[in-house]
């Protein structure tokens, strides 16, 4: 099964993302390396969403971004092709349903963690400032991007309640708008273009970031019977 990918790259630093499949990523040092693990990659998010893993997989790129973005600590620009184009009602629902199912289990991972507040990792500063150490931290940060993500789209919403309430409320006030399944293309921050498409990749993206760090860091603490595997990560 071929697998487009849209290769997004500073030098050799590159992220892969599949475009089939929001929010599915590799990153390496290399485009070579981040191509090898896209086929795991794409397993392990079929078995997450409850998939049949049937075939074997083959990435193609279709589209290239060059950036000047610090690729390796994950920064990113790029607007795919296929998110400048309109949903249907019913595609609207389906990624829909996935962004929250993202969302509920980023929280149950977390609240699967025994120790919160504590961390093995080092201290570290990326272009976002400080990096997340803790399941609290890393949880905090990915909750509190939705008032900036849905923000980039003209949504006015906040980050209250929990990584689930907080979203849900943000499609909420995105549903009452009229034409929002028009897709619009929007200038946000930095110049940065966004649409709902993206929008609804970004959150599925960045919940995988920090919930396989988040589960990465889990497991050199924990008692890994403790520690769910929500999202099948191949570690």
């Amino acid at each position: 099964m071929k697998i487009r990918c849209v290769w997004e790259h500073n030098g050799n630093d590159s992220i892969l993302y599949a475009d089939s499949f929001i929010g599915a990523f590799t990153r390496g040092t290399s485009k070579d390396l981040a191509i090898q693990k896209m086929p795991s990659e794409i397993k392990s998010y079929l078995m997450w969403k409850g998939d049949l893993v049937t075939d074997s997989f083959e990435p193609e790129i279709v589209q290239e971004k060059c950036s000047d973005l610090t690729i390796s600590d994950a920064d990113s620009d790029v607007l795919f092709d296929e998110e400048r184009k309109e949903l249907s009602v019913s595609e609207y629902e389906e990624l829909k349903a996935l962004v929250l199912k993202s969302a509920r289990d980023f929280l149950s991972l977390y609240e699967a963690i025994p120790g919160k507040n504590k961390s093995c990792l080092p201290v570290r500063v990326t272009f976002y400032g400080q990096v997340p150490r803790t399941a609290f931290e890393m949880y905090e940060h990915t909750k509190n991007v939705n008032d900036y993500y849905f923000g980039e789209i003209g949504v006015v919403t906040d980050n209250e309640g929990n990584i689930v309430e907080c979203r849900e409320r943000g499609f909420a006030v995105l549903e009452s708008q009229p034409n929002f399944l028009k897709n619009i293309v929007h200038l946000g921050s930095y110049n940065e273009e966004w649409s709902l498409r993206k929008v609804l990749r970004r959150f599925v993206w960045h919940d995988r970031i920090h919930a396989k760090a988040m589960y990465r860091m889990a497991l050199k603490m924990f008692d890994p019977d403790v520690v769910p595997n929500i999202f099948q990560f191949d570690i």
